[in-house]
C-alpha cells in the first residue's frame, strides 16, 4: 500500500461533512454573503452553537449580545470559521480512527503542542494567517492514526525506529512513505485548501531549502513539540533548530517561550475542544 492506498481507505470510513464543502464553496465565491454561510451553518446545530459561542466569547468583546448566526459570521469572519469547523473535523475524527495502537491521550497533546507552537513561531516569522497555522500543526499527524488503524503492526515498527532516528525518517524507513503524505493525500480527497495542505506535505523536508516557509515552521513546531515529550533527544537549542531560526528570521529566544506557553495552553484546549482524557 501507498500513502494514497490508506487516504483512501480513511475516506472510505469517515467522511467529511457536507457543511464543510458548502462553507469552502462559498468563500470561493466573491458574491457570497453572510446571510448565505449562515444559512448554511445553520443546517449543523453544533457548529451553529459553537459559532454563536465564540461570536460571545471574550475573545470578540462585543458590545451586545450577537444573536444571529449571520451576526457572528461578519464579527468572526469566514476564514476563522472555516479553520474552526477544521479543528471540529479533527475532534471527531481523530476519536474515530483511535487505536490501541497509539496512546491518544499523548497523540492528542503532541497535535494540539505542535499546533500551538506552530502558531506562535508563525506570529514571530512575520505570517499573516496564524490561526491556520494551528489547523496545520494540529493536523499535521494524522496519518499516524490511519495507518495504525489500518497496518498497527507497521504502525509499531515506525514507533520502535523513531526511538533512534526522527519519526519521519523511520516512517520512511519501515512503510516507503510518511504519515505527513498519508494526511496530505486525505485532506486532497477532501478538497482542503493547499495553503493547509503544502505545509503538511513537505515539512519532512524541511532541511532542503526550497521548502516553503510554513513547511519549514512547521518542521521547527513538530521538533519543538517532541522536545516536550523527549527533552534530551530534541533539545530547545540544538543546531538544527537555530539553523531553522536563521532561515525563518526568528530570534532563537523566542524558542523556549514558544515551547512553554504551548505546555500551559494545552490543557485549556483540549477543554475548549470538548475533550476528556484524563
Amino acid at each position: 500500500m501507498n500513502a494514497k492506498d490508506y487516504a483512501i481507505k480513511a475516506q472510505g470510513s469517515f467522511v467529511l461533512p457536507d457543511v464543510c464543502f458548502k462553507v469552502r464553496q462559498l468563500m470561493e465565491d466573491e458574491r457570497s454573503s453572510a446571510a448565505d454561510f449562515a444559512n448554511v451553518i445553520s443546517l449543523d446545530p453544533s457548529m451553529a452553537s459553537r459559532l454563536l459561542q465564540i461570536a460571545n466569547s471574550a475573545i470578540y468583546n462585543f458590545r451586545s449580545q450577537v444573536s444571529t448566526i449571520s451576526k457572528a459570521v461578519t464579527l468572526v469572519g469566514t476564514q476563522a470559521i472555516y479553520n474552526m469547523m477544521l479543528i471540529d473535523v479533527a475532534t471527531t475524527a481523530f476519536k474515530h480512527f483511535m487505536t490501541p495502537s497509539i496512546d491518544l491521550k499523548q497523540f492528542w497533546i503532541s497535535s494540539i503542542s505542535t499546533g500551538l507552537i506552530s502558531k506562535n513561531l508563525a506570529f514571530h516569522a512575520g505570517v499573516k494567517d496564524i490561526e491556520r497555522m494551528f489547523v496545520v500543526g494540529l493536523l499535521h499527524n494524522f496519518g499516524a492514526l490511519i495507518v495504525a488503524k489500518v497496518n498497527p503492526t507497521a504502525a509499531d515498527k515506525c514507533t520502535q525506529q523513531s526511538l533512534n532516528c526522527e519519526p519521519t525518517q523511520a516512517q520512511q524507513a519501515v512503510l516507503g512513505f510518511t504519515y505527513a503524505q498519508v494526511t496530505a493525500e486525505l485532506l486532497t480527497l477532501w478538497k482542503i485548501p493547499e495553503k493547509i495542505i503544502i505545509p503538511i506535505a513537505n515539512y519532512p523536508q524541511a532541511k532542503q531549502m526550497q521548502v516553503g516557509q510554513d513547511a519549514k515552521l512547521l518542521y521547527l513546531a513538530h521538533r519543538l513539540a517532541l522536545g516536550l515529550q523527549f527533552t534530551e533527544q530534541y533539545p530547545i537549542e540544538s543546531e538544527q533548530n537555530l539553523n531553522l531560526c536563521q532561515q525563518l528570521k526568528i530570534k532563537p529566544a523566542d524558542l523556549e517561550p514558544a515551547v512553554q506557553l504551548a505546555s500551559i495552553e494545552v490543557e485549556k484546549v483540549l477543554l475548549s475542544m470538548r475533550l476528556k482524557l484524563y
